[in-house]
């Protein structure tokens, strides 16, 4: 990942992951040439989500973000599906009081 907007943007996320889920377990996976570096998974009592850069925006899949409560509305519109993801562009607030609760509840559902 390169020294720009993006990395301050996950270097942020990975911080509120921390910061909601003490104990979180971060690991790189799925590593390739396009992509030496693998995406960030977080876990814990099961997969909470994953962080993926892309050109204009940074991806924070949800692995059960369906099931999640989003009062805020952080999350994509989607239909169908067990994920949700939040994308998040250069200029983008993140409300950090909300995303922290998205994860606080993904792990309450891993533990249920």
């Amino acid at each position: 990942m390169s020294s720009d907007w993006r990395a301050t943007r996950v270097d942020e996320i990975r911080s509120l992951i921390h910061r909601a889920a003490p104990g979180v377990v971060e690991e790189a996976k799925w590593k390739k040439p396009s992509n030496p570096d693998g995406v960030p998974t977080f876990s814990l009592d099961g997969l909470i989500c994953t962080v993926e850069t892309y050109k204009a925006k940074v991806k924070v899949t949800f692995a059960k973000g369906a099931s999640l409560p989003d009062p805020a509305g952080l999350f994509v519109p989607a239909t169908g599906g067990t994920r949700r993801a939040v994308d998040l562009a250069e200029s983008d607030d993140l409300d950090a009081d909300a995303f922290v609760a998205l994860v606080q509840a993904a792990v309450a559902l891993n533990r249920d």
